[in-house]
């Protein structure tokens, strides 16, 4: 059997995986997506629980990276609930929007949570340091006052008791936006779903759409920049094209191994597969003298 039948073999193989892995990811879409968000909940209570200086942008790259694991439903909802709480966020002026934008990003896209992680931040295997911490950040003494606490809101005490000076009255407008993002997370997550087939077969077409001008163009240095065009342009399509292109690219550097070709620039082609997938501009592998046209 000659070299290129057997390309054409593992090129069906890998159309075959895909068309399988496309159905199977459809049907967990809805899972990882509350998995997801269970995983940005969970952050979200340990950030508060913690309450450590500096320690936000680290709860918010590790709620994102958590998500992101859990597959493209999971990826969705973290970038869904994050937008949604630097919203929330603007409304209230509280924060650092871009910082915290970056780090959220950071997270999703596979970067390393500990980036962000202040100095002296407790593990989480050391379940009850964190435990000991409550609202004003002196340990295990403000732990009894928050008990007591507890106790006169669940025996019907005013919770005004401990209402700090100054603390702004929009609690109802809080809830009220909390809801609409809440509904608009479930209607979304339903519509995302039945999308999902849709945006892996468009990103499919991106993939092939970039294979196909670089072999046109056959310009020398110019498979990073067309790797990195088909990723980002699949990207953009929403949760199932950035998984096509992920998978596409992960069997192309696979057959390429196989085949002993280009697999000494494997790492530098998967650098800008993840670069253009991460939302990167594509221009940064653009060869000199590229026609315009691609």
């Amino acid at each position: 059997m000659g070299c290129s039948a057997i390309m054409k073999l593992i090129l069906a193989v890998l159309v075959l995986v895909l068309l399988v892995e496309t159905q199977a990811q459809w049907h967990r879409f809805p899972g990882q997506a509350v998995g997801g968000t269970k995983d940005m909940w969970r952050s979200y209570r340990d950030m508060r629980q913690s309450n450590w200086k500096n320690s936000d942008r680290y709860f918010r790259a590790r709620g994102n990276y958590d998500a992101a694991k859990r597959g493209p439903g999971g990826r969705w909802a973290a970038k869904v609930i994050s937008d949604g709480r630097e919203f929330v966020q603007g409304i209230t002026l509280r924060g650092n929007s871009d910082a915290d934008h970056e780090a959220s990003r950071w997270g999703r896209n596979g970067g390393d949570p500990n980036r962000y992680r202040p100095k002296g931040l407790p593990n989480n295997d050391a379940r009850q340091a964190v435990q000991g911490f409550g609202n004003s950040g002196c340990g295990k003494s403000d732990s009894t006052a928050d008990q007591e606490a507890n106790r006169w809101g669940r025996n019907c005490g005013d919770p005004n008791r401990y209402r700090p000076k100054g603390l702004p009255k929009n609690s109802a407008i809080m809830k009220l936006i909390l809801a609409v993002l809440v509904l608009v997370f479930l209607v979304e997550t339903q519509a995302q779903w039945y999308r999902f087939p849709g945006q892996a077969a468009g990103g499919a077409k991106d993939m092939w759409r970039a294979y196909r001008d670089m072999r046109q163009a056959n310009w020398k240095n110019s498979d990073k920049y067309f790797h990195a065009r088909g990723n980002y342009d699949a990207a953009k399509r929403g949760p199932g094209g950035r998984w096509a292109a992920e998978v596409i690219s992960d069997g192309r550097e696979f057959v390429q191994g196989i085949t002993r070709r280009g697999n000494s620039d494997a790492a530098a082609d998967q650098e800008a597969n993840r670069w253009g997938r991460n939302g990167g501009d594509p221009n940064r592998y653009r060869p000199k003298g590229l026609p315009n046209k691609y």
